[in-house]
């Protein structure tokens, strides 16, 4: 069913906020609902001006209303709760971060130095230990999953493992084949 709807008057986007397009033959009216029709064959308005109506096919309309609904009182604290959780975690995730990164630039500068001793290794494993311990603590605040971390720790580990065996302080066991 088409509808022939004149709209002279609807040239300034301040009066657009108060349109309604209705089912039936009236004329644009002055609203406080808002309805859009599904499917419009035509833009309704170009550049300010506003074309006949006559050309809109109407199907079915769909009513927008622009009423805010008020948050309950627990998702309100839920959202506030998972903010403050957001902002804990991030600072355990970054203090893992600078921590696993203190240990392998450190295990980076001993596996590239020619004449390095055992002995250099200790504060190393020093950091090492605080790592963990941080990892640790993340896990049991359940910022990281248990395999994470256990992964992060096996992770620093081979590093340590891998300068060890470069410079010779650690010689590997051969498998036995049984």
């Amino acid at each position: 069913m088409a509808t022939a709807v004149s709209c002279s008057w609807l040239t300034l986007p301040s009066q657009m906020k108060n349109i309604s397009l209705t089912s039936s033959s009236h004329p644009i009216c002055n609203s406080s609902s808002l309805s859009f029709s599904k499917s419009l064959s035509l833009p309704l308005f170009s550049q300010g001006n506003c074309l006949p109506l006559s050309t809109v096919q109407r199907r079915a309309s769909v009513v927008c209303e622009a009423a805010p609904k008020k948050k309950v009182d627990s998702a309100v604290k839920r959202a506030r709760q998972a903010e403050n959780r957001r902002i804990y975690n991030k600072a355990r995730k970054s203090e893992i971060k600078t921590r696993t990164k203190k240990v392998l630039e450190a295990l980076e500068v001993l596996k590239k130095k020619q004449d390095a001793v055992s002995e250099e290794i200790f504060p190393i494993e020093k950091l090492i230990g605080e790592a963990y311990s941080t990892i640790d603590k993340a896990v049991r605040a359940g910022t990281l999953h248990r395999n994470t971390g256990a992964n992060r720790k096996a992770r620093l580990a081979r590093r340590k493992k891998a300068v060890e065996i470069h410079h010779g302080w650690y010689i590997p066991v051969p498998e036995a084949t049984a």
